[in-house]
């Protein structure tokens, strides 16, 4: 599993993806350009020390990315017409966010035939695309048994008993 960014605007929002990718194992790709400087304190302070335990890549352009991936890739979009929740999600997809204000332009849209969105009520635009990202990530790591249990969960569990 992956989690991508196409064009972040927000650096608080990617340093959050960063600490999230770093703290679940989850590889991290950044789609550029971005809307902020890639040394941002926002970004620094968002993403802690965590930002240097992520496994980052960044691209130039949508088009590198799509090079260099042969992985099936998921569009998280609030146009999408499938809930994440009735989506079968495989280990090797890669989970794509949009632009926080925009999404992803059309072409990117009508380029990934797998799209899922998450429900909300009636009325509302959108979720902050950290907790989306959040959301949609921790199921696709449910269902393919992909959350990682290093050591202290093992050992906080044997301790318990559970």
């Amino acid at each position: 599993m992956r989690l991508a960014l196409y064009q972040p605007e927000i650096p608080q929002n990617a340093g959050t993806l960063m600490r999230l990718a770093a703290c679940l194992g989850v590889p991290l790709d950044i789609i550029e350009p971005c809307g902020f400087i890639w040394q941002d304190q926002k970004l620094q302070r968002a993403g802690m020390d965590y930002i240097e335990l992520a496994n980052v890549q960044r691209h130039a352009s949508f088009e590198a990315f799509k090079a260099n991936i042969p992985q099936r890739l998921i569009l998280v979009d609030t146009k999408a017409a499938t809930s994440f929740l009735d989506f079968s999600f495989q280990k090797n997809d890669i989970l794509l966010m949009g632009k926080e204000s925009v999404g992803v332009p059309e072409s990117v849209f009508e380029a990934i035939p797998d799209r899922v969105i998450i429900p909300m009520l009636p009325g509302r635009r959108s979720l902050n695309v950290a907790v989306a990202a959040a959301m949609v990530l921790g199921e696709a790591l449910r269902q393919t048994n992909g959350f990682k249990r290093g050591d202290i969960y093992d050992n906080a569990r044997a301790e318990s008993g559970i």
